[in-house]
């Protein structure tokens, strides 16, 4: 029996076990909620507010204004910027206007910013007023053409740099010409680590969001028209994009956005806002259960929060429940996916230490990985993902679409996983030696060659290391060259102008040797599992 049907065996009469995918693009999710809620709030920003007619309003000009600026169809548009109503206007008028968004982490240094600009072949860029010098410093080395700055204080006035609400009052109609796109059209580039620790952008198409939405409203117990729902997630992350902003729209719900985590600020939109559903990670809920004074009535009005992007431990869950009152939800989901494939119901029995039952139209594998066989039920083996929502493969590189995209559709996972006899799963480790800190992917490669570039630097070995707020950190252990006088000090300052801040490892270890096999490979495996060494350093 396919493992799937163990899980839809479950399943309520409600919960159909496959869906119909609508022939929408992205931007038709927006259209339609100003059509069945125009005057009920769509975004909340501190003081300001948008109901939906306005959003769909303000996204139509913003597309015209790109469309002025010869913005053509499938070219792409990057967006860098924290959660923000210009962020959600931004992302609706690329697709309206027949753009490609490009996700950029706003914490990215200008090396991994360059490299996405320079990969995507973006001709525009959305940024916030404080990140535009580190635009500026590369821009010549990118195809850059437009630069749009966002302000939350006042307009921008930088050279060369358009100030956004300008450019929103500047479109030449309040409505863009019709662009000739398709739901197996691509849609958004989301950038994730490769096997060579480069980013490759993930190609997301209309119809890979659309279908994850659609799954996650037939899975779920969710009421139209009248969610609010807490937006601190990034955005530009594809948890924040799909389960926070694509959701919302699809549900006409309203989105609470916080462009940052500040407990305080959570209790406050919580309370104000009458906040019913939180996606999060699990570094946000270890950090409200330290609020000593919390108590259910705080988050009363939540019924659940769902929690992805990193593994929560059951004890925390535990926890989280007996304090809050709240139902939280783990799944799980890849960047290739949209990202959810997997979660623990509200309307059934939720397993702590699993990430629950496939949600409906997705199949799913546990393989031998040299194999590519079935192993037995309760057996390890790799993920294997088939359904709607599994992306088409990687921006421009197709050694790594081969790779990860297998014969029949199936999508390698590259995380070890156990299924049991009721069909919810477990994930038990990684093939990849991938670390998630903080709900963040950090690819040790990517660290190690930037440690292999410091002219002192003779080896390098980076892997994660538990992390009671975190989950993970990063801990580097290196090798100095002969004669050289190399200090922990100088590698932290040498790694803060060279990686984002959730890259750089927090525990340094400076050693005369590395621990290698016979034929000189570096034993990683023997580093990640010692106790961290006493010549360290944290931050």
């Amino acid at each position: 029996m396919p493992l799937e049907e163990l899980a839809r065996r479950l399943y309520p009469p409600s919960v159909p076990h496959t869906i119909e995918v609508p022939d929408w693009r992205v931007q038709d999710l927006l259209q339609r909620a100003s059509q069945l809620y125009p005057d009920h709030d769509a975004l909340i920003f501190y003081q300001a507010r948008w109901n939906y007619q306005q959003l769909w309003s303000d996204a139509q000009r913003f597309a015209r204004a790109l469309q002025d600026r010869g913005l053509a169809v499938g070219e792409r548009v990057a967006i860098m910027l924290p959660n923000s109503p210009q962020y959600v206007i931004a992302y609706f008028g690329i697709l309206l206007a027949g753009g490609i968004v490009t996700q950029i982490n706003p914490l990215l240094v200008e090396r991994e910013l360059r490299e996405i600009l320079q990969d995507s072949g973006s001709r525009m860029l959305l940024t916030l007023d404080a990140l535009l010098p580190r635009a500026a410093n590369i821009r010549s080395d990118t195809a850059l053409q437009v630069v749009i700055g966002v302000s939350f204080q006042g307009k921008v006035a930088h050279d060369n740099v358009e100030d956004f609400g300008a450019v929103l009052a500047s479109a030449l109609a309040p409505s863009p010409q019709e662009a000739p796109t398709k739901a197996g059209d691509a849609a958004v580039l989301q950038y994730t680590g490769g096997t060579t620790g480069r980013s490759k952008g993930a190609i997301l198409t209309h119809r890979n969001l659309v279908a994850n939405v659609v799954q996650l409203r037939a899975f779920g117990e969710y009421h139209e028209g009248e969610e609010r729902i807490l937006g601190v997630i990034p955005l530009f992350h594809v948890y924040g994009m799909t389960v926070v902003m694509n959701l919302a729209v699809y549900l006409g719900a309203s989105m609470i956005l916080l462009p940052r985590f500040e407990v305080t600020e959570v209790f406050a939109a919580i309370r104000d806002h009458q906040v019913t559903m939180w996606p999060g990670v699990p570094t946000m809920y270890v950090a409200l259960l330290q609020v000593p004074s919390l108590t259910q009535k705080d988050v009363q009005s939540i019924r659940f929060c769902n929690s992805g992007s990193a593994p929560m431990p059951a004890s925390l869950i535990r926890q989280f429940e007996e304090r809050t009152g709240a139902a939280l939800l783990e799944g799980y989901g890849l960047t290739e996916t949209s990202p959810v494939t997997h979660a623990n119901p509200s309307w059934g029995v939720r397993k702590a230490g699993t990430v629950g039952l496939s949600v409906p139209s997705t199949e799913f594998r546990i393989v031998d990985a040299a194999s590519g066989q079935d192993v037995p039920l309760g057996t390890a083996g790799e993920l294997w993902i088939r359904g709607p929502q599994v992306m088409q493969g990687y921006w421009q590189n197709p050694d790594e679409t081969a790779k990860t995209l297998v014969d029949g559709g199936w999508l390698r996972t590259g995380d070890i996983a156990s299924c049991d006899e009721e069909g919810y799963v477990s994930i038990v480790d990684r093939l990849k030696d991938l670390i998630i800190a903080s709900g963040y992917n950090v690819y040790p490669r990517e660290v190690e060659d930037v440690l292999y570039n410091h002219p002192d630097v003779l080896e390098a070995v980076v892997v994660g290391a538990p992390d009671p707020y975190r989950g993970e950190t990063v801990r580097a252990v290196v090798v100095p060259k002969p004669n050289r006088t190399l200090t922990q000090e100088d590698l932290k300052e040498y790694l803060a102008a060279n990686l984002a801040a959730y890259k750089r490892p927090t525990i340094i270890e400076l050693r005369s040797e590395l621990p290698k096999s016979a034929v000189g490979k570096i034993l990683r495996r023997v580093i990640r599992d010692e106790p961290v060494g006493k010549d360290q350093q944290s931050s």
